[in-house]
C-alpha cells in the first residue's frame, strides 16, 4: 500500500477560467495534486467545490482510484435526443408535450421514486450484479429505480436546437462512457435533453467505498480524507467493477426516458449525444496508464461529441473535444454553481424566477428555488473560458422544463405499461 505521506510540491496542474472559481475549489484541487498516487490534474471553468476533489476537476492518478475523486452520484450523464421536427410544434402544443413529460418521467430521492410497476432493461442481467454482496444487495432497489431520476439539478427538457456544424455520430468514443449517433444536418429541431445518473446505487457504492478507503489511510489530513484512494488490487478492482456497472446502469435510466417519450411523440429520431462525467477512465497519458477521474467534468478528447447543458433558462451546447493534453483531454460539465443551494433558498425568491422564466419564453413544470437560473454562473463565459478544450457545433435553448418538486417531491406518476 503506498504511503499516504503529502507532497512537499503538488504535481502540476491548470486552470481554465480561474478568475470565477471560488477560492475553495482552488484549494481542494491543490490538495489532490498532492497526493502521492497523483500525476496531472486540471480544473475546468465551471468548477466550484465540494468534497474531496471539487465539481469540475479532473485527476490522473498511479495506480490507484479515488471514490470521492468519482462522486457520489456515479457516472452522472446527459443524453441529447434530436428528433426530425422543427421545434416550432412545441408552441402549438405545449398541453400535449407537459403531458408527456409528466407521464413518462419521475423525480425525487429514496422510496419515494420507486416504480409499481418496474422497467425491462438489458442492464439488470449483467452478470456484474453477482460481483460481489454489495451488488447483489442493491439490485432489487436499483430495478426498481431503473428510469427516473434524481433531485437537485437533474432535469428533463424540451428545447430547440440549432446545429452550426453537422453531427456525425459514429459513437467514436462509446466505450468511453460517450456516444454519438446519426447525421443532423445544420438547421433547427426539436430536441430533448436529460441529466441524471445512478440513482442510489451510485451513491451506496460511493459511500461504501469511502468508508474503506478512509480506514485504509487513517494518517491522511483532516482536509485530505475525502481524497482517500484504493490501490488496484483486490478492494479496487472491485470498485472499478462496480463504478462501471453503474455508468452501464445510469446510461440505461436515460434510454428508458427517451424512449418513452419519443414513443409518445411519435417523431422520427435523427441522432443524438451522450456522455457520462462523476466517472475515471483508464487512459494513456505521456505514455503511461493513469486513472483519469472527471468529477463534474466531460471528455473532451479530439473529436469526440459531448454535451454541456446552462441553466434551466440559459442554452447549452453539443460540443467536440479539441484534445488538449493539459486539460486530460477534459472540459466543462456545464454553467457551473456560483451560489450556494443554501443562499439560493435564502436570497432568491420566486417573482424574480418567474419573471425570467417569461422573458426566456421557458415553461417550467417544476423544479427548487436552489436551481433558479440565478444560481448558476454565466454559461457563455464558461464556454469562452475553454474555447482551447472544445468547439460548439450546435446550441440548445430550453422551452420546456420539467426538474424534481420543491424538496424532492415526486409528483408525477409513470403511465402502467401494457402488459
Amino acid at each position: 500500500m503506498m504511503s499516504a505521506i503529502i507532497r512537499d510540491e503538488p504535481v502540476e496542474y491548470w486552470v481554465w477560467g480561474e478568475d470565477n472559481i471560488e477560492q475553495g475549489a482552488r484549494d481542494q484541487m491543490q490538495r489532490a495534486a498532492e497526493l502521492p498516487i497523483a500525476v496531472q490534474g486540471a480544473l475546468m471553468p465551471d468548477a466550484h467545490q465540494g468534497y474531496g476533489l471539487p465539481i469540475g476537476g479532473v485527476l490522473a492518478t498511479k495506480g490507484a482510484v479515488i471514490p470521492y475523486a468519482v462522486g457520489v452520484d456515479i457516472a452522472c450523464r446527459v443524453r441529447l435526443t434530436i428528433f426530425d421536427t422543427k421545434p416550432y410544434i412545441l408552441e402549438q402544443k405545449r398541453d400535449k408535450f407537459r403531458k408527456i413529460i409528466e407521464d413518462n418521467t419521475r423525480f425525487g430521492i429514496g422510496k419515494g421514486t420507486e416504480l409499481d410497476d418496474p422497467h425491462n432493461h438489458a442492464v439488470m442481467d449483467d452478470p456484474a450484479w453477482q460481483n460481489t454482496d454489495l451488488l447483489r444487495g442493491l439490485k432489487t432497489t436499483a430495478w426498481r429505480q431503473l428510469g427516473s431520476s434524481g433531485s437537485g439539478n437533474h432535469f428533463v427538457e424540451f428545447g430547440k436546437l440549432t446545429v452550426t456544424k453537422p453531427i456525425a455520430g459514429d459513437s467514436k468514443a462509446e466505450g468511453e462512457g460517450s456516444r454519438a449517433y446519426g447525421t443532423v444536418p445544420k438547421g433547427e429541431y426539436l430536441a430533448l435533453l436529460s441529466h441524471s445518473g445512478s440513482r442510489g446505487l451510485g451513491a451506496q457504492i460511493a459511500d461504501h467505498y469511502t468508508k474503506i478507503a478512509m480506514n485504509q489511510h487513517q494518517e491522511l489530513p483532516k482536509e485530505y480524507r475525502h481524497l482517500a484512494w484504493l490501490d488496484m488490487n483486490h478492494i479496487g478492482a472491485e470498485y472499478w467493477v462496480a463504478m462501471n456497472l453503474a455508468g452501464r446502469y445510469a446510461s440505461a435510466n436515460h434510454a428508458i426516458i427517451h424512449d418513452l417519450i419519443s414513443e409518445a411523440l411519435g417523431f422520427s429520431v435523427l441522432g443524438g449525444v451522450e456522455n457520462h462525467h462523476n466517472f475515471a477512465w483508464l487512459e494513456e497519458h505521456d505514455g503511461e496508464q493513469v486513472y483519469v477521474h472527471r468529477k463534474g467534468a466531460t471528455p473532451a478528447g479530439d473529436g469526440v461529441y459531448g454535451v454541456i447543458p446552462g441553466s434551466m433558462t440559459a442554452p447549452g451546447f453539443v460540443v467536440q473535444g479539441l484534445g488538449k493534453a493539459e486539460s486530460l483531454n477534459s472540459a466543462a460539465h456545464g454553467a457551473g454553481r456560483q451560489m450556494s443551494r443554501g443562499q439560493a433558498f435564502r436570497t432568491l425568491d420566486w417573482d424574480r424566477v418567474n419573471h425570467k422564466l417569461k422573458s426566456a419564453k421557458v415553461d417550467l413544470i417544476s423544479a427548487g428555488l436552489d436551481e433558479a437560473p440565478f444560481a448558476y454562473k454565466d454559461i457563455e463565459q464558461v464556454m469562452a473560458a475553454q474555447s482551447e478544450l472544445v468547439t460548439s457545433v450546435a446550441s440548445f435553448q430550453p422551452m420546456m422544463v420539467k426538474m424534481a418538486p420543491p424538496k424532492g417531491r415526486a409528483r408525477s406518476k409513470r403511465k402502467k405499461r401494457k402488459k
